[in-house]
Parts: structure tokens; C-alpha cells; sequence
């Protein structure tokens, strides 16, 4: 399956119930499950985002639908770009003219 990885920033509606958040994340997460969506890894970071999570997606449409459904709730804005490992990356590379 595709590796995503999701950078998140909390809206001013998601900072005002910051001490939910645990709780928003456990609920998207089983979200994202249910759209066949597996969550491989989340951390909070410093910098320009406040969360990262590294998610595993059937295809882009499962993934747009779990992404779409989490940030419709006002909590979150998302940027999620696809992410190639390390194999697929070689292969890109070597198959280039």
C-alpha cells in the first residue's frame, strides 16, 4: 500500500479544546480504519506543524475520503503528500532515462 505522510496544524477551534485532542486522534484514527487507512506512526513536532502522522492508504481516493472526513470537523488542516521508501525510490531513479 502507498505510505502518506500528513502534516497537521491545529485551527483555532482546535487549539481552544487542545486538551480533547487525544481523544480527536483516537477518533480519527478509528476513522481512518474504517476507510482501510492504517496508521503506521504520529508525532507532535515543533516547527511550522504541530502533528505529523505517516499513514498507509489503499489509494489516493481512501485516503482523500479519511482526510476529508477528519478535517471537515474544524480541529485540523491538512497538507498530505505521498511518500516513496526507500525500494521504490531506487526504482524510480534506475528506471530514469
Amino acid at each position: 500500500m502507498p505510505t502518506y505522510i500528513a502534516l497537521l496544524k491545529w485551527t483555532p477551534q482546535g487549539l481552544q479544546n487542545v486538551k480533547q485532542s487525544p481523544s480527536r486522534l483516537d477518533a480519527a484514527r478509528k476513522g481512518f480504519e474504517a476507510a482501510g487507512v492504517k496508521w503506521k506512526d504520529f508525532y507532535m513536532v515543533t516547527g511550522q506543524y504541530d502533528m505529523i502522522a505517516v499513514v498507509e492508504a489503499p489509494d489516493d481516493v481512501a485516503l482523500a475520503k479519511a482526510i476529508l472526513s477528519t478535517s471537515s470537523k474544524g480541529s485540523v488542516t491538512t497538507e498530505t503528500c505521498r511518500a516513496f521508501t526507500e525500494e521504490e525510490y531506487r526504482k524510480i531513479i534506475g528506471g530514469l532515462a
